[in-house]
């Protein structure tokens, strides 16, 4: 198993980690959700989500692809992925990292893996 971690500086980390952990719930309650095609390509679709379980400080959001592990501490959320492959492990990383960087953007979130 491959695996990647980052540490994104916030005093807020419980509240996001809540927030990724509500949203990739929500996509799991909506197995037929696909993006919208605009310019008539195709999408990509995103990995299945299977489980999702959360606390104030821990969460967990197993996907068809992997999974990821959350850690929220007074400084910081910790975020870990892992995957059996490189192309999902990458997958995985831009998808958490793009999401977090979307619901931070008042705090100027950046995910360094």
């Amino acid at each position: 198993m491959l695996t990647a971690e980052a540490r994104v500086e916030t005093d807020r980390a419980t509240r996001y980690l809540d927030q990724l952990c509500r949203h990739a719930q929500q996509m799991g309650q909506r197995p037929h959700y696909r993006p919208r095609v605009h310019g008539g390509g195709d999408t990509h679709r995103p990995p299945e989500v299977r489980d999702v379980e959360w606390s104030e400080t821990r969460g967990t959001v197993r996907l068809s692809l992997g999974q990821w592990a959350l850690r929220a501490t007074p400084e910081a959320l910790v975020l870990r992925v892992e995957a059996a492959n490189e192309d999902d492990l990458q997958q995985m990383q831009d998808l958490i990292a793009g999401r977090l960087e979307k619901i931070g953007r008042r705090d100027h979130l950046s995910v360094s893996w």
